[in-house]
């Protein structure tokens, strides 16, 4: 039932780690997909790459150029993806990034705005587009890319712990406004081997990983397959919600400072 023969997907930030696994599994079930990144050549480079490693029978792989937060690059972007393919089923809201490490009481204005504009705004900004464009009409699934940091508090990362956590609600929010048509799901990774996360387990990678009642840290493809789980006919009758992809690290009772 994960099949998507037949569908096109777009999946934004995808030019490595989870993005890129996931355009790989989205293809290879059979969906023609749409990759985009910040540059034109970043996006065709990667879509290049996971178009020679496919399978036969699998889907087309296209890079397109845009920046997640563009307004006029996405609304293009969409524009794009229906005149070559003539519809647009499923959205992967998968762009992220953190340029404001360190306390809330230090973040500046900029760095606060640049994580919302990204990890909050562009989501939004992208299912509306796809939903006037075609899932209103036609029905889709929309994907979101959240992160355990939405259910939890780490040292470090207010700022994107809390954009993080306004996505999951966005989610929520977004799969009662667009219902019955679309559904509207999240992932939320743990830690995961890419480049985003390295600063979390680089160091101390088995330490890391033993901190999770499976043993280690996780893969990008397996989000990806969480994710093409929530984009497919498998999960018809679930939205709304937040498939939590950590290893069971969510579980695991944090030390306090009366331990």
């Amino acid at each position: 039932m994960t099949g998507l023969r037949g569908r096109v997907a777009v999946v934004t930030g995808a030019s490595r780690g989870i993005g890129l696994a996931t355009v790989r599994a989205l293809a290879g079930a059979g969906a023609d997909v749409v990759l985009t990144s910040r540059t034109a050549e970043t996006a065709e480079a990667a879509a290049a790459a996971v178009a020679a490693d496919l399978p036969p029978g699998a889907g087309t792989v296209l890079g397109v150029g845009a920046h997640a937060a563009d307004a006029e690059a996405a609304r293009a972007c969409v524009d794009l993806v229906l005149e070559r393919f003539g519809r647009l089923d499923v959205l992967v809201n998968n762009a992220g990034t953190n340029p404001a490490h360190g306390a809330l009481v230090g973040v500046d204005h900029q760095r606060f705005m640049k994580t919302v504009d990204v990890n909050v705004w562009a989501p939004i900004l992208w299912t509306t587009l796809a939903v006037r464009a075609w899932m209103g009409e036609h029905g889709g699934s929309v994907v979101h890319t959240g992160s355990v940091g939405g259910l939890s508090v780490t040292p470090g990362l207010g700022v994107y712990n809390l954009t993080k956590a306004a996505l999951l609600h966005l989610t929520r929010q977004q799969a009662v406004e667009l219902a019955p048509r679309v559904r509207v799901n999240a992932v939320a990774p743990g830690v995961i081997r890419t480049r985003l996360s390295e600063a979390l387990w680089k160091e101390d990678e088995s330490g890391v990983g033993a901190a999770t009642p499976l043993g280690r840290i996780g893969e990008p493809e397996e989000v990806a397959q969480a994710v093409l789980f929530l984009a497919s006919d498998a999960s018809s009758f679930v939205t709304g919600e937040t498939l939590v992809v950590d290893g069971g690290a969510l579980l695991v009772p944090k030390a306090t400072a009366d331990d």
